[in-house]
């Protein structure tokens, strides 16, 4: 883990201790943050798994001493201090730098995709109503209420690279361009981006036309007879599509991250890039690598 090169930005934004009682170190907020992110925990729920086994106690970096542990509205205000300045976006973007330094992610390709993140629809709250910046949406036959997250994925590596984070109602196509990287010569994507090579606003890549897009053909296109002969084609290249559900895979089923626990676009985005730096590490934990520095 990067420890150095997350800690410094949250430590500017962090208070000083020179008013009012000493706070809690940054690391061990930013490490207790990461453990709450990892298992999908609210903040009660991770104040009392800190203390539980000895590699929780280990990683936060804390003994049995009464009142070393962090409690839940200590750990609430250092999630709204990184969810105000945009820390998570950061983290991301720190790691992906490291690994673009260390010769880890390569260049030139992408693949790009989204998944649905739902959001309760209940209204037994104090508002009595559901998030008013989550929308529904319908894909096949099934509708779904809350937010979409974006991924830019590396095509060689499978690492996440960029991350977007939007209602449910918006679609894929217009979010596509901005998940380029500036080189990207190639963009792989599933039928659900179709016509994205004609969008040519793009914060990412300079202009998204020069870029060579890879779109799956519609399952009723692929099934008619005058295109069969495309069918290995298309199976080939799904073998490079299918990167990007890995990251998605470890989001939803070991992270636990299915439904969001947050109200609201920005702490929801927050939670997803954090979530999104640690599946880089997970993939990378899985493949044997590490960020250590090669040795001379």
């Amino acid at each position: 883990m990067p420890r150095g090169e997350w800690v410094a930005p949250v430590e500017s934004h962090y208070p000083d201790g020179r008013r009012g009682r000493r706070p809690v170190g940054c690391e061990r907020m930013l490490r207790m943050y990461l453990l709450q992110v990892w298992f999908h925990l609210s903040d009660e729920a991770c104040e009392d798994a800190v203390p539980g086994p000895g590699a929780t106690r280990r990683f936060v970096g804390i003994d049995m001493t009464p009142g070393q542990v962090p409690d839940a509205t200590t750990l609430l205000k250092f999630r709204h201090l990184l969810e105000g300045e945009g820390l998570g976006e950061g983290m991301l973007a720190e790691l992906v730098s490291i690994l673009d330094e260390r010769g880890i992610i390569m260049r030139g390709g992408s693949i790009v995709d989204a998944t649905f993140v739902e959001s309760p629809s209940s209204t037994k709250n104090r508002e009595h109503s559901r998030d008013p910046e989550a929308h529904q949406a319908k894909k096949g036959n099934n509708w779904h209420f809350g937010h979409e997250a974006h991924a830019g994925v590396d095509a060689g590596t499978g690492l996440v690279h960029t991350v977007e984070v939007t209602a449910a109602n918006v679609s894929d196509v217009a979010v596509a361009p901005s998940l380029l990287r500036p080189d990207d010569e190639l963009c792989y994507a599933d039928a659900g981006h179709a016509g994205a090579q004609g969008r040519q606003q793009a914060p990412g890549h300079p202009d998204p036309s020069e870029v060579t897009w890879r779109i799956a053909r519609r399952r009723s296109r692929r099934d008619h007879p005058e295109v069969s002969w495309e069918r290995g084609i298309e199976s080939s290249l799904s073998r490079v599509r299918s990167k990007v559900e890995h990251p998605f895979h470890v989001i939803k089923d070991l992270f636990g991250l299915r439904r969001t626990r947050y109200r609201g676009l920005e702490k929801n985005r927050n939670q997803l890039c954090v979530a999104f730096v640690l599946v880089d590490l997970v993939l990378l934990a899985q493949a044997g690598r590490t960020l250590a520095p090669a040795r001379a």
